[in-house]
């Protein structure tokens, strides 16, 4: 099946085929033709399916079917991070390249200035994060009147950042007569609570489940805490990689070990939420152009970051609940892609772990490198370590044959009732 299917105006197929898209992802195949149709919709997908094309490809084919006068914007897309909000800008824009069709991006840690001009031209489309929308909405430079088509996109995340009562000020300036499309990867009760609320008659789509993507292969890798930077070095010396992504807990942390992997000769830069505007831009621009091979970033990039071919998710410090580690490993493994997801874990880990473990579909693999101190029961290191030739997983999917990813990969297998325990 190909975009044909939904028979959208041939300017917009003109630009999926310019952008080398070939089959809609099954949240894609799911939610466009509800969208199409105008109805209110829940869509319920785990990161990385293809969620931001699944509402901005209708609201371009509304546009494009109904062309008033450019007065005020005609379409609101509301996500809690800068990085997602440019992100839906940009897929705005090449997807609606060979239209008219203008969008801008409204968020904070900028000066509101150019935002102001861009609204005063006129957009049909306007992408944006809560609080600044707010500011906005405050001084009188945005007007939501004429909005038709209501997008809140990862809707989970902006409640976990405490977004619900700009998002509940910001529905009274939008009009009652509007289609509504909700996206999240969770549903709380706060989630179904809202959507019982503004949405009307809703269709209700999911793909999959809340679990990881299933084209992500997940490794443990039992390690002390002083030993987590020396690990880092060691794992990304010896495996082939592609772009990675190494995760931190703190601001700090971020900036910590990303100057030490540059010390260490690795092409590194870091992305959390002291950095001007300005330079998070910076750093995850040359990490999408390649000029950085490792992003390491805070959680505040866990929802925001779309480049494609990252090999590996390093979560350096375990995520603090099973949905953030969903989230993170979310950035691999991304529409048919392969990825793998490497985590430490600590001896003062072990409930966060026993958390993330019941999530995932299948056991997790459990790596003990030579050479570094480990306290998870039955994990043991070989004295004299066979090289493994087999790869390690398949969940459904085939391993990408192209790459050989593990320059240096032992096995000594060790059972602990579990889980599988590898030395590596």
């Amino acid at each position: 099946m190909n975009f044909d299917t939904f028979r959208l105006d041939t300017r917009i197929i003109a630009s999926i085929q310019a952008m080398g898209y070939t089959s809609p992802t099954p949240i894609q195949l799911e939610a466009i033709p509800p969208a199409l149709e105008g109805r209110d919709l829940m869509g319920l997908a785990q990161t990385g399916t293809g969620k931001t094309a699944a509402f901005v490809l209708p609201i371009l084919q509304h546009l494009l079917m109904k062309s008033p006068p450019r007065s005020s914007a005609r379409a609101l897309i509301i996500s809690p991070t800068r990085e997602l909000t440019e992100q839906t800008h940009q897929a705005i824009g090449k997807l609606g390249k060979k239209t008219k069709i203008r969008s801008t991006c409204i968020y904070g840690g900028v000066s509101m200035q150019p935002q102001i001009s861009a609204l005063k031209k006129g957009v049909d489309i306007i992408a944006a994060c809560p609080g600044r929308l707010l500011d906005h909405l405050n001084q009188g430079t945005v007007r939501l009147s004429g909005i038709e088509v209501l997008v809140l996109d990862e809707a989970d995340q902006m409640f976990d950042m405490g977004f619900l009562q700009d998002i509940k000020k910001i529905m009274k300036h939008l009009p009652q007569n509007r289609q509504t499309l909700l996206f999240s990867a969770t549903m709380p009760d706060d989630i179904s609570a809202l959507a019982k609320e503004i949405l009307r008659n809703p269709v209700t789509v999911q793909v999959g489940d809340t679990r990881p993507v299933p084209t992500v292969a997940h490794t443990f890798y039992p390690v002390q805490t002083d030993a987590k930077t020396a690990l880092l070095k060691n794992i990304l010396e010896n495996t082939e990689t592609g772009p990675v992504i190494v995760f931190t807990r703190t601001k700090r942390r971020s900036k910590t070990v990303a100057q030490q992997l540059e010390k260490s000769g690795f092409d590194a830069t870091a992305l959390h939420g002291d950095l001007t505007q300005g330079k998070r831009q910076k750093a995850l621009e040359g990490f999408r152009q390649g000029v950085h091979k490792i992003l390491v970033a805070t959680d505040v990039a866990a929802r925001g970051i779309d480049v494609r071919g990252i090999s590996h998710v390093i979560n350096y410090d375990i995520p603090d609940t099973a949905l953030a580690y969903t989230h993170r490993i979310g950035r691999t493994g991304r529409a048919w892609d392969t990825g793998d997801a490497f985590t430490f874990v600590t001896a003062e880990d072990k409930y966060l772990e026993r958390s993330i473990t019941k999530v995932l579909g299948n056991k997790p693999r459990y790596c003990v490198m030579p050479g570094f101190d480990c306290s998870l029961p039955g994990a043991e290191q070989d004295p004299s370590p066979k090289k493994d030739n087999a790869r390690r997983r398949n969940q459904g999917q085939s391993w990408r044959a192209k790459r050989s990813r593990s320059k240096k990969q032992f096995i000594s297998k060790r059972s602990n009732g579990n889980s599988e325990y590898i030395a590596c």
